[in-house]
């Protein structure tokens, strides 16, 4: 799943990209039953209202929340995108094509006509397009089609239930060792790597990032938050900050399917430390400790079994 490096590589290029253009119509195969009744555009009759509500409109800005891309209009109306597992957004030249596919809900579907990186294996599998005033789109690739679109009212978004509980942003200036000890102690009990990822916790930090500032920080992603040490906390805001701005810095992790607007891959999966790197030797200076995997809570953690101390 993109975690805040990811999104924010993807907000960011698209704010620079799509200000002024206009929305010239709006597409989906997006088509699910057990959607029925919800507010997101898997639901055919909640796609009717939003497409009427985005087309003509005009964006205006794009940024970040959590792992949520927020594409503002000009219309009072802001999208909202989490993308979810494999979910990603581009941009560029689209043609509708007939399916090949009969077993497809739907008998169309979208192919990029031009050549370079959108025409990446992992980039194909369009369920969402918004057709711009310059002659090009932007479009959703989404393989498991487990992402989320759906709008609300700007002045609205901060208390919607799609935005409104997410915790505080761990790269803002106000976001302090203090207010980094207060939200994990939230969950004074908990595992400390579970409490990261919690976004109604902290926002944007998932299995990536977590497995590394805890890497960095020297703690186990079992440890109990209020067993751990007062420095060693200190140790761990810092390595957070560490890691997400260097997520950032190269552009994202394609491990999995992300890949940013213009199709590229980002580069952080070659400077993973613990995250995928079960039985491999510990590559901090002087440790002699083998990256070991664990299940906590259905996911995995990767961590060294030397240096990285379980406070229980």
């Amino acid at each position: 799943m993109p975690e805040l490096p990811e999104v924010h590589t993807t907000a960011t290029m698209l704010n620079k990209i799509l200000k002024s253009l206009r929305i010239t119509s709006v597409w989906t195969s997006y088509n699910s039953p057990s959607h029925k009744g919800k507010d997101n555009i898997k639901n055919p009759e909640f796609f009717k209202s939003f497409s009427k509500k985005i087309t003509g409109a005009e964006f205006k800005k794009g940024y970040r929340r959590g792992k949520n891309v927020l594409l503002e209009l000009d219309n009072g109306y802001t999208v909202i995108i989490h993308m979810k597992m494999t979910g990603h957004l581009l941009y560029g030249k689209y043609k509708k094509v007939k399916s090949k596919n009969l077993k497809e809900r739907s008998k169309e579907k979208w192919e990029t006509v031009e050549e370079g990186p959108l025409k990446d294996s992992k980039n194909q599998f369009i369920r969402f397009v918004m057709s711009l005033s310059d002659g090009r789109h932007l479009v959703l690739s989404d393989m498991r089609k487990f992402a989320k679109v759906t709008i609300e009212k700007t002045t609205e978004l901060e208390t919607s239930k799609h935005i409104g509980s997410i915790g505080p942003e761990p790269l803002e200036t106000t976001f302090n060792l203090k207010l980094f000890t207060d939200r994990l102690i939230l969950r004074p009990r908990g595992k400390v790597k579970q409490v990261l990822m919690n976004p109604e916790i902290i926002a944007g930090i998932g299995n990536i990032y977590s497995d590394e500032a805890l890497f960095l920080a020297g703690i186990h992603p079992e440890s109990r938050v209020n067993k751990i040490p007062s420095e060693k906390m200190s140790e761990l805001f810092k390595a957070v900050k560490k890691v997400l701005t260097k997520g950032i810095d190269f552009g994202g992790d394609s491990t999995s399917d992300y890949r940013n607007p213009l199709g590229v891959h980002g580069n952080f999966h070659h400077h993973h430390q613990a995250y995928r790197n079960t039985g491999k030797p510990c590559i901090k200076k002087g440790c002699s400790g083998t990256i070991r995997k664990v299940k906590i809570g259905g996911r995995s953690g990767h961590f060294c079994d030397k240096h990285q101390i379980l406070y229980s």
